[in-house]
């Protein structure tokens, strides 16, 4: 299995496509940080000294809003809101913050959606280009178990999804150093949880929260892997993958305001930040019936790329 994965990862690296994804990312976290410190440098750092009466206010408007709502999970916000707000006043946790390194990592994350577009690609045509290039044939003659074979391809998929994060990760934390510096004291994340605010450490925070922010990605990456290991055609996993990527999660939105069934579609369940940060889509949603979908759509799509895999015929 190792020396298959090698084998792959050898083929990603032989193409000039790879290394210009690589330096597009590169470029785009240097330009998204070139331009926040421009912004940075035309803003007003000076602190207000009465920002404790000023979330004391902001308390009260949000208690008169959670009693005038109907909705559970708006009250859910309200009350996540409040809690956050009294702790930095117990704890005088100021909210204007210093811009840092942090911080740029944090608005960094944006660019996982790029990453994704290229490890898409990567995924759609790792299959379907061995069909294209008559390789499939010379591949399969080996003495190797076809399952063997996907499942090289498929983790060499995940490995290059794990080099990109790990790239953009790594370079907007260096870049963030030298153009916004190292805070002299990490502000730390303020998590809320079941009715309770703890302080969870920055950094590690910023990784889960690029692991839970690349879930999207990664389901994305498996389907366009299913259909090209399906259909044998990349343009069509491509495409298809990136229009998902771009407008699934919208669509699902617009769906789940009428309909409740509309939690049990994929992109309804791949942001798990909604659980962290934000409010479930559709009301009764938890992170644990997230993961179980999320589980389910993946055995599907796993079950389909193998099991055709596996019956197809490639001597015609």
């Amino acid at each position: 299995m190792g020396n298959l994965i090698k084998n792959e990862w050898m083929k990603i690296f032989r193409r000039p496509g790879t290394y210009v994804m690589i330096a597009i990312l590169v470029i785009s976290i240097a330009v998204v940080g070139m331009v926040t410190k421009y912004q940075q440098n035309g803003m007003d750092l000076t602190e207000d000294k009465n920002w404790e009466q000023v979330l004391q206010e902001e308390n009260n408007a949000l208690k008169q809003q959670m009693e005038q709502s109907q909705s559970k999970i708006e009250k859910q916000f309200f009350k996540k809101e409040i809690a956050i707000n009294d702790y930095r006043i117990k704890h005088h946790l100021s909210t204007k913050e210093k811009y840092s390194v942090w911080s740029f990592v944090k608005d960094s994350s944006q660019l996982i959606v790029l990453a994704g577009l290229f490890i898409i690609i990567v995924a759609a045509g790792i299959v379907a280009s061995e069909f294209n290039w008559g390789t499939i044939k010379l591949l399969l003659i080996r003495p190797i178990n076809r399952t063997k074979i996907l499942l090289s391809k498929y983790l060499t998929v995940l490995l290059y999804a794990l080099f990109m994060l790990g790239i953009l990760f790594v370079f907007s934390t260096v870049l963030g150093a030298i153009l916004f510096d190292m805070p002299d004291k990490a502000v730390p994340y303020l998590n809320y949880s079941n009715g309770h605010v703890t302080e969870q450490n920055i950094v590690v925070h910023l990784l889960i929260y690029y692991g839970l922010s690349s879930i999207d990605t990664i389901m994305l990456v498996t389907m366009a892997f299913m259909i090209s290991s399906v259909f044998r055609n990349s343009s069509l996993a491509i495409g298809l993958s990136l229009f998902l990527l771009f407008t699934g999660a919208q669509l699902t939105v617009l769906l789940s305001m009428k309909f409740t069934w509309a939690k049990y579609i994929l992109f309804a369940n791949t942001d798990l930040m909604q659980y962290v940060e934000g409010t479930p889509m559709v009301e009764g949603m938890t992170m644990s019936f997230s993961i179980l979908m999320l589980l389910i759509y993946f055995a599907l799509f796993q079950f389909l790329a193998f099991f055709v895999f596996k019956k197809r015929d490639v001597a015609a």
